[in-house]
């Protein structure tokens, strides 16, 4: 595999990654509302008449890919503009820096051989710098360790990394340590083979015990630093999520959940979208009482929760793939970060403590 092809490997396989820290941050570079006197024509000729310097090719790619909006929707290249039309152009824009700083940061290492290692990341620790990351991520971290190893830094792009967890998700993440692990690593990732289970607490209480979620995800029409489904499938790129229910606390779940796709913040997309945000997740509206009463204690009850887990509760549980060498199947598991187990422990005391009577009390009120 071509170090392009592990490139589209990180595009496309990117489980529950902060759009932020791959450093391409899509902004507005244009936004023109037409008058009313404007004729129809073509909206690529229209924007490359608009934009200096560029060809129609790359105006046409741009809105192929759905970064040209009219009137906040997606267009095709054929579209005529039409008069009061709004027209926005984004442009992805690279971090000022590509330089990695080597820095020792404790890593959690959870395996490692003379081909991969395993690390178990913790809550607030970005994978990969990016736009006001430099410093302090994952990669930093690695750069550093694997230099004290040895390892051929120059010839292993992305210093070894093959996946991404988001800055605010915990759990396993593997890297490769040359680059031929790598690109087989990467190679099972884009068919899908990977095991992948997270176990995340949701909003809500699911009415079936297990199912699939099978969404388009893309960036959201308007606010592009952030994800959306898209049910229609007429955008974004295909995502698959199953779950299962491992205990009901009422007003909130335990859940698990396997990934078949890996979509930028696929798992907290597909949870918001059926109606379960991740429990604190301030980017998909889990920050807030989604299910519950209006009794100032259950509201303080959330409160003391928010201010032990200050993130969205997900954590990557489990990583299974096959070893880039040895041919042999291998699975890694890691334990709950303390966080998490605290605020779920809260959780099973607090509607463990109720009666069913109050229970069904509260749920009609």
């Amino acid at each position: 595999m071509s170090t392009a092809e592990i490139e589209d490997v990180w595009d496309d396989e990117d489980p529950e990654e902060e759009v932020a820290e791959a450093g391409d941050v899509p902004v507005e570079r244009m936004r023109i509302e037409l008058s009313a006197r404007q004729e129809p024509l073509r909206i690529d000729k229209f924007v490359m008449n608009r934009l200096e310097g560029a060809t129609r090719n790359k105006i046409q790619q741009a809105i192929e890919e759905g970064s040209v909006l009219v009137n906040d929707k997606i267009v095709k290249t054929n579209y005529r503009v039409r008069p009061h039309d709004v027209i926005v152009v984004f442009e992805t824009r690279k971090p000022e820096s590509q330089e990695v700083i080597p820095e020792n940061i404790p890593l959690n290492i959870t395996y490692e051989d003379d081909d991969l290692l395993i690390i178990n990341k913790p809550a607030g620790m970005v994978v990969h710098p990016g736009c006001g990351n430099y410093t302090g991520t994952l990669v930093n971290g690695l750069s550093y360790y694997l230099q004290q190893e040895q390892v051929d830094l120059e010839n292993l792009s992305r210093v070894g990394l093959v996946h991404r967890i988001d800055k605010d998700t915990t759990g396993l993440v593997v890297v490769g340590k040359k680059e031929r692990a790598m690109s087989l690593l990467a190679a099972q990732f884009k068919k899908h083979t990977v095991h992948r289970r997270y176990i995340a607490l949701v909003w809500g209480d699911l009415a079936e015990d297990e199912g699939t979620i099978q969404v388009n995800i893309g960036r959201n029409l308007r606010f592009r630093k952030i994800m959306d489904a898209f049910p229609d499938g007429d955008y974004g790129k295909d995502a698959i999520t199953h779950y299962k229910v491992l205990e009901r606390f009422n007003y909130v779940t335990l859940v698990e959940l396997r990934l078949e796709t890996g979509r930028t913040h696929q798992i907290r997309v597909h949870m918001k979208y059926i109606g379960h945000p991740l429990f604190g997740d301030g980017t998909y509206g889990g920050d807030r009482i989604v299910k519950g009463t209006v009794f100032n204690k259950y509201k303080q009850f959330i409160d003391n929760c928010f201010s032990i887990l200050t993130r969205q509760a997900l954590h990557a549980k489990e990583l299974g793939f096959t070893h880039p060498e040895t041919n042999e199947w291998m699975q890694f598991d890691s334990e709950l970060p303390d966080d998490m187990k605290e605020v779920i422990e809260k959780w099973r005391s607090y509607t463990g403590g109720m009666t069913k009577q109050l229970r069904e009390k509260l749920d009609n009120m």
